[in-house]
């Protein structure tokens, strides 16, 4: 066969195989087009959206979801933005039909070959395979063909526009972030709007190979490929000579760390939040969108946190070091920072306790790595708390050597040493106007323990329950004046109807004698409240106690109810204490404050004036008197440390309650009411001297120290009906006006007697309260009736002694 007639046949051969590559790949559309799926998801598009909750200035506390995405229209998307994708991903977007045929068949070739395993080569292809194709879907080149037709397929039925804002909002980007506007808060804490040329760079390089190029991780791949986004943008002619130089040497500023929530304790309130929305939305509450707009107040809520880490810290200051949390052999040679970092990469970070390993110790001076890689010289101050357990001092099982790994905490001051607390915290301050619940800490950690301690835990309240008891004998028409024996009492067996006698005693084992209610109530006195419980009736006490929105279920109708010994939380107790605080109407807290769906449409909001009852609960004058009687535990009694704050319009209650095993603090100012709660998960003692004023009441003053500054001090005005009046300090009778006495607060209808009541004796029970029609006699006062009742009231029934006794 001569040369012609070769090139003839090989030409032949050519357009026949041509032809026939031609057909069989007309056949392949026909047949594969049809099947091509819908393109709904794409002409109504809906993300999935993660359920932010806000705080009520509007910042992020959590965010619930497991993608966490945030749509920006098209029109909405900066210039800059659009121009670097298109830039590295897809010059020619707006030319082609949705198939770059040189990059597919440059995909094909390295797929055959097994040179690499190339993505999509269009935009409108990777929203294809990011739409329709499974992340486990075999990327071959059956998979690509079928891309190209989807391509096509959305080219014919989506605009340009419309495809990119689909890219734009669908793309992964790392650190669970999904579209860019979630991406640019995420790595900048900006809105998309705020980047400038540099940070959209690095954002537009991050779809190729997001976990290679996330600058937490690999900022040296993040930053190498960010210069190749912009050099592309200048070969392009997309940006200018000065704007290419400018960007590229434009130093970028990431987060601190990768994307968390800092929400300063906020934890316990996203999951109270979460929990509601769940509720009643099911699973659509994580897809939706929605926004939940919350009554948390950030700098309360920061001054909350920074209250409660001071107080644990004080308390494991009190009470010693308890070791190391391991002991980690170090290895042979120089350790780096990095190398540090690495042995404590299993260590976590509760609440800004940040695990640090102990390199060298000295006398007065310890030397540490954080799991960050800082290196700190600590001395004096700073570690007190292991100051007894480094040299010169003798080596015992808890010295500290090379290797321990502690814990430290950054304060205002500098760091120092701290250790995880066995001890837990709750705490929980609120606007009693309204209801709105401006702080709230559910425990020290909730990465570390998600039990609430403010809504869940339910636990004596000791001497912080006594202002309901002596609120309730206002009622009753006693007065602050009144005078009441302040003894010891005793009780039989036969009289608690158990093995066990009860005798019911002062924190202080001291005794005063005869003392006015106002006094009694400002140095605690526990015969005087058992005394004054039994004189309004205990079945009549349990029953007011309602008007502050406690269960009476809860606080029996037994005489140990006026020492705290039934059960509330910290929520039912902020709740209550307001309604001492607003002058008499009961307060419903609440933390929701509105609800908007992802189109931006409030679908709740709270009706002011919602949680606060309409009317009074309690007289305005009951509430007064209450309040002057509680300034006065803050100006000469068991809060005095309180006067720290240098504010006459603050009052307050400690409670401590039996053996020690829960310490309180309740109080308020006109504007907010605040409560603190530190004790153990597994009840027991707190330790000698923990009481309410020592581990509780330090919390409430750190925190009011921090969100009163700047407002006026409050003049409280003596309601209608109370008349103040001179008595006598020690008899409560009334004296003239030229006579040695003191002024106190009474109903216009309750005025005092001229001469001294004749006052309660040692105890004579039926003598000091004549039992009203259904009035329980004194042994079912004291012990309650056995005609059923909760499990707790049973304990008291089966042995009362072991919980009628509620010292401080």
């Amino acid at each position: 066969m001569n040369s012609r007639n070769w090139l003839q046949s090989l030409l032949f051969l050519s357009i026949i195989g041509s032809l026939i590559v031609a057909a069989l790949l007309v056949l392949m559309i026909s047949i594969l087009y049809p099947s091509l799926p819908s393109l709904d998801a794409l002409t109504d598009y809906h993300p999935k959206l993660p359920l932010r909750i806000y705080d009520a200035e509007g910042g992020l506390i959590a965010e619930f979801g497991q993608e966490r995405r945030a749509f920006v229209p098209i029109e909405q998307t900066p210039k800059v933005m659009k121009d670097a994708i298109l830039a590295i991903e897809d010059r020619r977007f707006y030319q082609h039909n949705g198939i770059d045929t040189t990059g597919i068949l440059r995909a094909i070739r390295n797929n055959l070959t097994g040179r690499g395993h190339e993505g999509a080569s269009t935009i409108t292809m990777q929203v294809a395979k990011n739409f329709f194709s499974s992340p486990d879907t075999p990327r071959n080149i059956w998979t690509k063909i079928k891309e190209a037709m989807l391509a096509i397929k959305i080219e014919n039925a989506i605009s340009k526009d419309k495809i990119l804002e689909l890219y734009l909002n669908q793309i992964y980007l790392g650190e669970r972030a999904y579209g860019f506007a979630t991406a640019s808060k995420t790595y900048y804490d900006k809105d998309l709007k705020q980047i400038n040329l540099a940070e959209a760079a690095l954002l537009a390089g991050l779809p190729k190979a997001p976990s290679k190029y996330d600058p937490y991780i690999h900022p040296d791949y993040a930053i190498k490929r960010q210069h190749e986004v912009l050099r592309d943008m200048h070969r392009y002619g997309m940006i200018s000579d000065h704007e290419f130089e400018q960007a590229m040497n434009t130093p970028l500023k990431f987060q601190s760390s990768k994307r968390q929530v800092q929400a300063l304790g906020g934890e316990y309130v996203a999951e109270i939040v979460r929990a509601t929305l769940y509720k009643r939305y099911g699973e659509k509450a994580y897809t939706s969108g929605l926004r939940v707009y919350t009554t948390i107040n950030n700098k309360h809520q920061a001054a909350a946190n920074t209250a409660v880490i001071q107080g644990i810290i004080n308390f494991e200051l009190r009470h010693g070091f308890r070791g190391a949390e391991q002991i980690i052999s170090l290895p042979t040679g120089k350790l780096t920072a990095s190398g540090a970092s690495e042995l404590l990469r299993d260590f976590v970070t509760y609440n800004q306790f940040v695990p640090a390993l102990v390199t060298k110790v000295e006398p007065n001076l310890l030397t540490l790595v954080t799991n960050r890689g800082t290196v700190l010289k600590l001395q004096d101050k700073a570690i007190l708390l292991v100051k007894n357990h480094m040299p010169p001092a003798k080596r015992t099982p808890l010295s500290l050597v090379p290797g321990a790994v502690i814990r430290v905490y950054q304060q205002n001051d500098g760091w120092s040493v701290v250790q995880l607390p066995e001890v837990e915290s709750g705490f929980m301050a609120l606007n009693p106007e309204t209801g709105q619940v401006q702080a709230l800490i559910g425990g020290f950690s909730f990465q570390r323990n998600k039990y609430n301690h403010v809504t869940q835990g339910r636990r004596q309240p000791g001497s912080s329950f006594k202002p309901f008891i002596y609120s309730a004998a206002l009622e009753k028409g006693y007065s602050p004046a009144s005078v009441f024996e302040d003894a010891p009492i005793s009780f039989t067996s036969t009289e608690t109807g158990s093995n066990s006698s009860w005798e019911p005693r002062n924190y202080d084992e001291k005794y005063a004698g005869p003392m006015r209610l106002r006094e009694a109530l400002a140095q605690s006195k526990n015969t005087i409240s058992i005394r004054l419980m039994n004189a309004i009736g205990a079945r009549y006490a349990q029953n007011y106690l309602r008007r502050f929105g406690f269960d009476p279920k809860d606080h029996p109708a037994y005489l140990s109810t006026a020492l705290g010994a039934g059960s509330s939380s910290v929520w039912q107790m902020a709740a209550a204490y307001a309604t001492f605080a607003n002058s008499g109407y009961q307060v419903h807290p609440y933390l929701i404050e509105k609800i908007i769906d992802s189109r931006g449409k409030v679908i709740q909001a709270v009706q002011a004036g919602k949680h606060v009852s309409p009317e009074r609960v309690i007289d305005q004058r009951n509430a007064f008197i209450i309040t002057t009687m509680l300034q006065d535990v803050v100006r000469d009694g068991t809060a005095r440390a309180a006067l720290s704050l240098r504010r006459p319009d603050i009052a307050g209650k400690t409670g401590t309650t039996n053996d020690q095993f829960d310490a309180w603090f309740a109080g308020y100012h006109p504007k907010e009411v605040a409560v603190a709660w530190v004790g153990y998960d597994n009840p027991h003692n707190l330790g000698r001297g923990e009481t309410g004023g020592r581990a509780a009441l330090p919390i409430w003053i750190n925190y009011m120290q921090q969100t009163l500054t700047g407002l006026p001090i409050y003049q409280y005005k003596v309601p209608d009906g109370v008349l103040q009046l001179k008595v006598d300090a020690y008899t409560g009778a009334q004296v003239g006006e030229d006579d040695a006495g003191i002024y106190e607060y009474f109903y216009e209808e309750h005025l005092p007697q001229s001469q001294p009541e004749n006052l309660p004796g040692l105890f004579d029970p039926e003598a000091e309260h004549a039992p009203e029609d259904n009035e329980p006699s004194f042994l079912e006062r004291l012990i309650g009736d056995h005609s059923g009742g909760n499990s707790e009231d049973k304990k008291l029934q089966v042995n009362p002694a072991a919980k009628l006794l509620s010292p401080n």
